[in-house]
C-alpha cells in the first residue's frame, strides 16, 4: 500500500513539474502576430513546420496566400466555405466505405457508408471526376444511386490499367495538383468547378 501511495506521488510530481515547465516554456500567444512566426531552433535541430492538423494547415496555407496577396478581396474570402471542403474531404477519406472490382477497362467503384459520407461524396466525386477525366485521359462515369454511388472508371490506353487499379478511388480522388489552387478559389468565393 505505502509503495503504491508512493508510486502515486512521483507520478503526480512528475506530471505537476512537466506541466508547468511546459506552460513556462511553450508561448502559446496566438493573438500575437510573432507567435505565427518561426522561432530560432535553440536546440541546433531544425525547426517544427506541421501546423498539428492536416486541415488545420490547409487553412492556415490559404489563409497566408491571401493575407500576401495585396489584390484580395476580403469582402469575397469565405474560409468557412473552405473549412466545410476540408470537412467533405476528411469525411470521404475516413468514412466513407468503397468497394472496387476490376472491370475490363479499368475499375467500378461503389461509394457508401454513413449519410455525411454520401453527402461529402456526392458533392466531391462528380466534379473531381470531370477534372480527372479531362486532364488525363480517363473516363470517369458517376452514377447517383441514393444510398450510394457508382463510379465507372476506364480508359482506352490497357497500360494504364493496372495503375488505376493500383490507385483505386482514393488515389483517384488525390490525382492532380489542383488542390491547392481549389482550395484558394472557394476561400476567395469563387466556383473552383
Amino acid at each position: 500500500m505505502r509503495g503504491r501511495r508512493i508510486t502515486a506521488l512521483v507520478a503526480a510530481a512528475v506530471t505537476v513539474t512537466a506541466t508547468v515547465s511546459l506552460a513556462g516554456s511553450a508561448q502559446h500567444d496566438h493573438g500575437h502576430p510573432a507567435a505565427a512566426s518561426p522561432r530560432p531552433a535553440t536546440t541546433g535541430g531544425a525547426q517544427p513546420e506541421e501546423m498539428g492538423q492536416a486541415a488545420f494547415a490547409a487553412i492556415s496555407e490559404i489563409v497566408a496566400s491571401l493575407e500576401a496577396d495585396p489584390g484580395t478581396d476580403w469582402e469575397r474570402v469565405d474560409v468557412r466555405a473552405l473549412r466545410e471542403h476540408l470537412v467533405d474531404m476528411e469525411r470521404l477519406t475516413v468514412d466513407a466505405q468503397v468497394s472496387e472490382r476490376p472491370i475490363e477497362r479499368g475499375l467500378e467503384i461503389v461509394v457508401g457508408g454513413p449519410a455525411a459520407a454520401v453527402e461529402a461524396a456526392r458533392r466531391m466525386v462528380p466534379a473531381h471526376a470531370a477534372m480527372v477525366a479531362g486532364g488525363l485521359g480517363w473516363t470517369v462515369e458517376v452514377e447517383d444511386r441514393g444510398k450510394e454511388l457508382r463510379v465507372l472508371w476506364t480508359t482506352g490506353d490497357p497500360a494504364q490499367v493496372p495503375k488505376m487499379r493500383a490507385l483505386g478511388f482514393f488515389g483517384m480522388m488525390a490525382q492532380g495538383g489542383h488542390h491547392q489552387h481549389h482550395h484558394r478559389m472557394i476561400a476567395t468565393g469563387r466556383s473552383p468547378h
